[in-house]
């Protein structure tokens, strides 16, 4: 035991070496909640960056210290030449491990206001017209948001009314509404409105 701690804590292990203390702590920090396990917003490979950056460094220790315990002690350069391969063969590893795990992280696509469209929304001006009205529209996730409104026609959508989105105007940074017939509206029969 006392060989396996003088290579892991000698030149050129002690580098990796270090990088995994604090991967190890970092996860067992995750493990108790005390820090959050996806707290760089990057992915590397479709892979939160926390994941490929643990698993460079854990195959790059393994890798460091296989070459060292092959190579046996020498010259400096050699430690530098065999820190340069454990990299190398580190990354390799973690790209090939990555592979089967983007399956468990799926890319989100991102939020757009085109989400909107098709949802119905409640007036909350007195009036909406071809150039003015707000609305308060609710998202998938549950959260709300106060729009800009407009509508084609002279229907009457005053505040209180249900309306439905159905297009946006980018350009004007507003969505299209109509009034929405609650005699056609499943979730009125239901009694959900």
């Amino acid at each position: 035991m006392g060989r396996f701690f003088a290579v892991a804590l000698g030149f050129p292990v002690a580098v990796p070496s270090i990088l995994l203390v604090i991967v190890v702590a970092y996860w067992l920090l995750v493990a108790f909640g005390a820090a959050d396990a996806d707290w760089v917003e990057l992915d590397i490979g479709g892979v939160p960056a926390t994941i490929g950056v643990s698993l460079l460094v854990a195959f790059s220790w393994f890798a460091c210290l296989a070459g060292v315990v092959l190579v046996g002690p020498s010259s400096a350069a050699a430690g530098f030449a065999v820190l340069g391969g454990a990299l190398l063969v580190g990354a390799v590893l973690a790209r090939l491990a990555m592979a089967p795990l983007t399956r468990l992280f799926p890319a989100d696509p991102p939020a757009s206001r085109l989400d909107f469209v098709g949802r119905t929304c409640v007036i909350r001006t007195g009036r909406v017209t071809r150039t003015f009205g707000q609305a308060e529209v609710t998202a998938a996730d549950g959260s709300s948001a106060v729009v800009q409104v407009r509508q084609p026609g002279d229907d009457a959508l005053t505040a209180g009314a249900t309306a439905v989105i159905f297009d946006y105007d980018a350009d004007g940074e507003f969505f299209w509404v109509a009034p929405l017939d609650l005699g056609l509206d499943p979730t009125h029969a239901l009694g959900e409105h």
